[in-house]
């Protein structure tokens, strides 16, 4: 058996090794991954970020649509057969409305009005900016079909600038039901109750201003949230789809009449096309 003399290297080590080890021991777990992997960490934090529930009155056109439908390229220019416009809502703030104008957007809708909560601070600057650069303008209604009824959201929509005028240059009010981003995708409701809310609303609506509101949606939501509902093909189509086609519509419609094709287009971000030139945008706002 060796022998190891006074002074030798080995006991020294096994004291620093043994010192080591109990600082390790001294450390929490959770410090002691963050140190061996800080991306860990930090991937952690976004996934944290990204599912957390927005504040209610944030949620605007869609929301969702990347999430469940994905985005795959753009349309094709055909704006000699259709008509750019473009949505707003408070998170754009003040819009550069001459900016879009010469770049040829013609039509305009800005977020009114959301549940019974929510009115957009900015939605009379973005209401009437638009109107002042000689464009068509309409105002849509985000609903939330888990807090109020439907007919009691349209009373409060039209009640805070979700109305008509016969001017020849206002659209008519836009029902936005899409995908919930405060929770359960279809409002906690059956299919059969979430048509009968959309139909309140709507029935309410033209109630209120003679014209049958535009109908904003997506045809993955709609078919699982009202099993593909026919019965609403009097009311526009407003179609949700980040593809180079507007792609399979939902029952009762052979047409859209706006389609939202992109997230991501100049100065606002939602741009979308009119399916018609723009003389069918002003024959939608004369009624």
């Amino acid at each position: 058996m060796p022998l190891h003399r006074p002074g030798s290297p080995r006991p020294r080590r096994l004291l620093l090794a043994g010192a080591l080890t109990a600082v390790c021991a001294l450390l929490p777990i959770g410090q002691a991954s963050a140190a061996e992997s800080p991306d860990a960490t930090a991937s952690a934090a976004a996934a944290a970020t990204a599912t957390a529930t927005p504040a209610r009155g944030t949620a605007r056109m869609g929301m969702g649509v990347v999430a469940h439908d994905g985005q795959a390229g753009l349309p094709a220019d055909t704006r000699a057969a259709q008509t750019e416009g473009v949505d707003v809502a408070s998170y754009q703030g003040n819009v550069a409305w001459t900016t879009l104008w010469n770049s040829g957007v013609r039509w305009a809708y800005t977020k009114a009005s959301e549940g019974t909560y929510y009115t957009n601070p900015y939605f009379s600057g973005q209401y009437s900016g638009s109107y002042g650069v000689g464009m068509i303008r309409g105002a849509y209604h985000f609903a939330t079909p888990d807090t109020t009824t439907g007919a009691t959201q349209a009373d409060y929509f039209v009640d805070h600038g979700g109305g008509w005028s016969a001017d020849g240059r206002t659209l008519p009010g836009t029902l936005d039901i899409e995908w919930n981003p405060y929770g359960d995708s279809c409002y906690g409701k059956t299919q059969s109750a979430m048509v009968s809310w959309i139909r309140g609303f709507l029935n309410q609506y033209k109630a209120r201003t003679g014209r049958d509101a535009v109908i904003y949606t997506s045809t993955s939501w709609w078919t699982q949230c009202t099993g593909n509902y026919a019965g609403f093909a009097a009311n526009p189509l407003w179609i949700a789809r980040y593809a180079s086609t507007a792609g399979t519509l939902p029952a009762g419609w052979s047409a859209y009449t706006m389609w939202q094709y992109t997230s991501s287009g100049p100065t606002v971000g939602d741009h979308d096309r009119f399916n018609g030139a723009l003389d069918r945008v002003r024959a939608l706002a004369d009624g």
